[in-house]
């Protein structure tokens, strides 16, 4: 259906974001082609068709994006990047905004960070009580490092947040540096990675170590120079967390391997490994069936399914992640078809 918009692109955009915040949506897709723009929402991990608009509002709609992101609106031949802040419903947002030049002219997508939002109790991430006993231990060691691997998409942050909040106190410094800074975390300085100036991951973390912190989080290992800081910092008494993307939690230490750390470093270090991936829950109030509260999806709201691998523990095995998936699957939190669809079986 082809929404028409007798009041501009002001209104249109307006009306986009107020629908994604009423749809829990955490992203907006806004796609020229030839006949005209659609536009999708991405709610739960999957994208969801939303409204058309006429093909003659494209450019209108394109320009209102970038005057909020304080964006060139005369360049059209390259990506461009920004970000802004609104209000909606006494809500606040930042929007992480992205263009990019297609076939049929420039497509936008308008990420939602939602201040007011906090990080969730670790007990309510989904990680089974065995592994949740074994991980709170392993965040309250002094040094050492814990990586969080897994696509992107698969709530890594989320889970490096909820772990900071568990163990923040007035008596320990935490500092992190990220890229974006997702939320606000009270009590812990948080630093945003900034390439236009210079300010890399690397050089970030360099700064951070004259900090004297504690507890250090870096939002994603990328690099030679990144890893080996990390690791030194890990040896040199700091507890240090961080993101890899592997696509489970055996193969994060050869991913540092290959980025050039030494294989005894990292047997010196590393303490934990989580490998995490995301599924839909089943909707509380029709079981599935679907129904208003779920826009008749059948699903509502999603659940980390995790695997732990501590290599210098002399604990009993922990759960894979297709073990711990089966047991959401049987207590009827989620299906089958979609832990198939986002758990990769090698």
């Amino acid at each position: 259906m082809e929404a028409k918009f007798t009041s501009g692109a002001v209104s249109l955009i307006n009306d986009l974001l107020e629908k994604a915040v009423s749809l829990d949506a955490s992203d907006i897709h806004i796609e020229p082609n030839s006949s005209n723009v659609r536009v999708r929402y991405r709610i739960d991990g999957l994208l969801r068709s939303g409204i058309h608009v006429h093909r003659s509002m494209h450019s209108a709609v394109i320009s209102r994006i970038k005057i909020l992101a304080e964006l060139d609106i005369s360049e059209q031949r390259v990506p461009q990047d920004g970000r802004a802040f609104i209000k909606i419903s006494n809500r606040e947002f930042d929007l992480r905004i992205s263009i990019v030049p297609t076939l049929h002219g420039e497509k936008a997508v308008i990420r939602l960070l939602d201040r007011g939002k906090t990080a969730l109790p670790l007990e309510e991430l989904g990680m089974a009580v065995n592994d949740l006993d074994e991980y709170k231990k392993e965040i309250k060691k002094p040094q050492g490092m814990i990586i969080v691997c897994g696509p992107t998409g698969c709530g890594k942050t989320t889970t490096l947040y909820s772990s900071l909040g568990k163990i923040n106190n007035d008596s320990l410094n935490i500092i992190t540096i990220e890229d974006p800074i997702e939320y606000q975390l009270g009590g812990i300085n948080q630093m945003q990675v900034n390439q236009k100036t210079g300010l890399t991951f690397a050089k970030g973390l360099r700064g951070i170590l004259r900090q004297d912190p504690d507890v250090i989080m870096v939002g994603e290992i990328r690099d030679h120079e990144t890893a080996s800081i990390a690791i030194q910092a890990a040896m040199t008494g700091h507890l240090v967390f961080a993101t890899l993307h592997t696509n489970d939690a055996a193969s994060a230490p050869t991913r540092l391997k290959d980025m050039g750390v030494e294989t005894f470093l990292i047997a010196d270090t590393l303490n934990c490994v989580v490998s995490q991936r995301l599924v839909r829950k089943v909707c509380a109030s029709c079981k599935g069936l679907g129904c208003k509260i779920c826009t008749h999806t059948g699903f509502k709201g999603r659940i980390g399914v995790f695997e732990l691998l501590m290599p210098r523990s002399r604990s009993a095995r922990s759960r894979t992640i297709i073990e711990n998936a089966e047991i959401l699957i049987k207590n009827g939190i989620t299906t089958k078809e979609e832990v198939l669809n986002n758990i990769y079986i090698g």
